[in-house]
């Protein structure tokens, strides 16, 4: 709700926009003092503070302090960040909505471009020389890991997904140098994938590592030569809810990775053989779409 308000404020009138800046700076307050009070810490009248909760949808103040103080309560614990115990299903598809649509929004704000760019340039170079890309993650995040390597062996490159501890072991003390792994975690504190980078490390392997900044993970490979943190910041606790917001900023952070290679690996080899790809997926179907030829479809 507070990633909401802080989204919404920039299309805000003036006046409104000091309300929702009251509201970010002690949430917890303003779920508790009066309408009288709210209007007088933000230097506006009472009417004001009423027309900002409808304009950041919410039927009035009532509602808005209600729903936000099961935000400052942190949500539904391992359920949802955003969602209340009591919310309708409207309610359950505004909140889980805007709570991506506000990360995907504060990464795409935050993204270091010169990370990401080192990235593409260390992935785009061992496709082209036939090195290996393996991509490493346990749970939910193997889940993300199986995403990267089904994007990117379209791309006609060598790459794998490896998402069991012990495989990832062997998997890394076979890479050499040129070889390139990407290790996907949430919480950047699973010993499994921290001993992988390790090896990996010793290897002379390129490590790019998609977790949060301040990570175990990411304290291993920043700063630490051809070694790439994308950081993938967001305020749902890895500890206490599902991981759905950090699975949707991964998962785009791999569409990034994948757009920027197929670029830069061109599109005169490229192209061809994702047409001939789309054409032969074509002809395993049963039935015809409009506007496909007679001779595609069996």
């Amino acid at each position: 709700m507070l990633e909401r308000i802080r989204a919404a404020i920039p299309a805000l009138p003036p006046a409104e926009q000091r309300v929702a800046r009251l509201v970010l700076a002690d949430a917890r307050s303003f779920a508790s003092l009066p309408v009288g009070d709210l209007a007088e810490r933000a230097r506006v009248s009472n009417p004001t503070v009423v027309r900002f909760c409808r304009s950041v949808g919410y039927d009035g103040l009532a509602d808005l302090k209600r729903k936000l103080a099961g935000t400052v309560n942190e949500g539904v614990p391992f359920v949802h960040r955003a969602v209340d115990d009591d919310d309708k299903a409207d309610d359950i598809v505004v909140k889980v909505i805007d709570n991506t649509v506000a990360a995907l929004l504060r990464y795409r704000n935050a993204a270091a471009g010169q990370a990401i760019e080192r990235a593409i340039a260390a992935l785009t170079e061992a496709g082209q020389s036939g090195r290996r890309i393996e991509f490493y993650g346990v749970g939910n995040s193997g889940i993300v890991a199986q995403d990267a390597q089904h994007k990117f062996f379209r791309l006609g490159v060598s790459a794998a997904a490896v998402i069991d501890g012990h495989v990832q072991i062997m998997s890394a003390t076979m890479l050499k140098p040129g070889d390139c792994v990407v290790i996907i975690s949430n919480s950047g504190r699973s010993r499994d994938l921290l001993d992988v980078a390790e090896i990996a490390r010793r290897k002379d392997a390129r490590v790019i590592a998609i977790t949060a900044s301040d990570s175990p993970l990411a304290h291993l490979v920043q700063g630490s030569g051809p070694h790439v943190l994308l950081a993938a910041d967001h305020p749902e606790s890895f500890d206490r809810y599902s991981p759905m917001v950090s699975r949707l900023l991964h998962l785009t952070i791999v569409d990034i990775l994948t757009t920027g290679v197929a670029l830069r690996l061109g599109s005169a080899g490229l192209r061809p053989l994702l047409q001939e790809i789309k054409k032969n997926l074509r002809l395993t179907r049963y039935a015809a779409l409009p506007g496909d030829s007679n001779d595609s479809t069996p």
